[in-house]
C-alpha cells in the first residue's frame, strides 16, 4: 500500500470525538421523556447506526454487552417494583404477595404486598430510560476508536491519556496470557478452574505484565517522556483556576440539562463551563513539549454526525415545552402510551450517521488495509501501533537466528538447500 492511499484512508476516517457527541445528544434526549415508544425508538435508532457502521474491532463487540446490561436493568427496576413496591397508586392488582411486618422506625418501606399494574409501568418504564442511556453510550463505545479519541486530547491530558491507553492495550495480553496458560495446563492435565489453578495462573501472568512494563518504562524514557516546559507561576494559577472552574460549570450545566427541570440554565452554564474548560486545557497544554504523529482532521462528515446528535438532543428539549404530556404520560390512569408525531421524527433525525459516516472497511488487527489487502512486516506493525491495536511481532523461520545481509549487498533467491522444509 502506497504513502497515498495510507494518507486517503486516515483522512476519510470518521474522528472519534463525533460519534461521542451524537451519543451523548441521543443521551440527553432519552433523559427528557418517560414514553416506552420514545426510548425504544431512540434505542432502535442507536442499534441501527451501530449495525451500519460498526467495524470488525474489538471495541465494536461491546454494544452487544450494553444492551444485555439495559435489560438486566430493567429486569432489576422490575423485581425492586414487585418486592419493595412503587410509589406510583393503582386500582388494577396483578398479584398479591405475603407483607413482611416492618418495625414502627422503618414506616413508608415495605417488602411484599399488593402489586399494582400502574407500578410495574411506572417501573418499566423508569427502567427503560436508564437502559436507553447505557445502549446510547455502548453505542459510542462499538464506533469510536478509543486509542485514537484519546490521542485527540489537549496536552495538558497528555499523561492521563497516556496512561489510559498503556492500560487498554496491555489488557488484551493479560487475556491471553491467561489464556494461553490455561490451554497449556489443560495440556499437562492439570485443573484450569479454582482457586489453587488461579494462583499457579496468576504468577506467571504478573511476572510476564512486570516484564512488559518494565520495557515500557525503558521506551518510553528513551523517547522523553514526562519532560515538559517551563511556564510562569501565574500561567500555572490560572490554568487550575480556569479548569476547575469550566468542569465545575460542566457539571452543574450538564445537571441541569438531564434534569427535568433546568434546560434554561443548563445550556448556558455547560457553554460557559466548557469554553472556561477549553480555555484552562489551552493553556495547560504549552506544558507539553511534544508534537502530534498524524492528527485527525475534524472534518464536514464529523460535523454533520455531530450536529445531528445535537439536533436530537435541542428537539426534544423543545418538544418537552410544548407537548410534556406527550413525552411524559402518566402511569395513572392506566393506558396504552401514543407515539407523538414530531418528537418521533425528531428523534429519526440521529439516523444521518448512517448514510453520511464512512463506511466500514475491511481493516482487521492483523494488518490488512481498507482496500482488502494485507500489510505485512515493519508496515503492518507500524500501521497497528498508530492505530493503538496489539500486533504479534514477525515469527521467525526455523532452523536458527536469521541472517542479514552484508550492508550495500543487493536481495538474493535463497538456494533449494537454504528453504526450509
Amino acid at each position: 500500500m502506497t504513502r497515498t492511499t495510507t494518507v486517503a484512508n486516515r483522512s476519510s476516517a470518521l474522528h472519534a470525538g463525533a460519534w461521542w457527541l451524537w451519543a451523548l445528544g441521543l443521551a440527553t434526549a432519552a433523559s427528557r421523556t418517560t414514553n416506552p415508544l420514545l426510548l425504544a425508538l431512540l434505542t432502535g435508532v442507536a442499534g441501527y447506526v451501530v449495525a451500519a457502521r460498526r467495524t470488525d474491532a474489538p471495541w465494536a463487540r461491546s454494544y452487544g454487552a450494553f444492551f444485555k446490561l439495559g435489560l438486566a436493568v430493567i429486569v432489576i427496576r422490575l423485581v425492586f417494583a414487585v418486592i419493595l413496591g412503587s410509589p406510583i397508586p393503582g386500582t388494577h392488582t396483578v398479584l398479591t404477595l405475603p407483607e413482611i411486618p416492618l418495625p414502627e422506625w422503618a414506616r413508608g418501606v415495605r417488602i411484599g404486598g399488593r402489586v399494582t399494574a400502574e407500578g410495574l409501568l411506572f417501573a418499566l418504564t423508569d427502567g427503560m430510560k436508564l437502559a436507553t442511556l447505557l445502549i446510547c453510550v455502548g453505542a459510542a463505545n462499538a464506533l469510536a476508536n478509543p486509542a485514537r479519541l484519546l490521542k485527540s486530547l489537549p496536552g495538558a491530558l497528555y499523561e492521563a491519556g497516556v496512561a489510559v491507553v498503556v492500560a487498554m492495550t496491555f489488557a488484551p495480553n493479560l487475556v491471553a496470557d491467561v489464556q494461553r496458560l490455561r490451554a497449556a495446563r489443560r495440556l499437562r492435565g492439570r485443573p484450569d478452574r479454582g482457586l489453587k489453578a488461579l494462583l499457579q495462573v496468576g504468577l506467571p501472568v504478573l511476572e510476564g505484565a512486570l516484564e512488559r512494563s518494565v520495557a515500557l518504562a525503558a521506551a518510553m524514557d528513551a523517547r522523553g517522556y514526562g519532560r515538559t516546559a517551563q511556564v510562569p507561576p501565574a500561567v500555572r494559577r490560572t490554568t487550575s483556576a480556569l479548569t476547575l472552574g469550566g468542569l465545575l460549570g460542566v457539571c452543574a450545566g450538564t445537571y441541569g440539562l438531564l434534569a427535568d427541570t433546568g434546560a434554561g440554565y443548563g445550556a448556558p452554564v455547560l457553554v460557559a463551563g466548557l469554553a472556561a474548560a477549553l480555555a484552562g486545557l489551552w493553556l495547560g497544554g504549552r506544558r507539553s513539549v511534544r508534537t502530534r504523529y498524524r492528527p485527525d482532521r475534524w472534518g464536514a462528515r464529523a460535523w454533520l454526525v455531530s450536529a445531528s446528535g445535537t439536533a436530537v438532543a435541542a428537539l426534544m428539549i423543545w418538544a418537552g415545552d410544548y407537548a410534556p404530556a406527550a413525552l411524559h404520560p402518566p402511569a395513572v390512569p392506566l393506558a396504552a402510551p401514543e407515539l407523538p408525531v414530531w418528537p418521533a421524527v425528531s428523534v429519526l433525525v440521529g439516523l444521518l450517521p448512517a448514510f453520511v459516516a464512512p463506511a466500514p472497511g475491511v481493516a482487521s488487527r492483523e494488518g490488512a488495509t481498507t482496500d482488502g489487502r494485507r500489510r505485512t512486516g515493519g508496515e503492518g506493525l507500524l500501521a497497528a501501533a498508530a492505530e493503538g491495536e496489539p500486533q504479534p511481532l514477525p515469527q521467525l523461520p526455523l532452523g536458527g537466528a536469521p541472517t542479514f545481509p552484508e550492508p550495500g549487498a543487493s536481495p538474493r533467491t535463497p538456494t533449494p538447500e537454504e528453504t526450509p522444509k
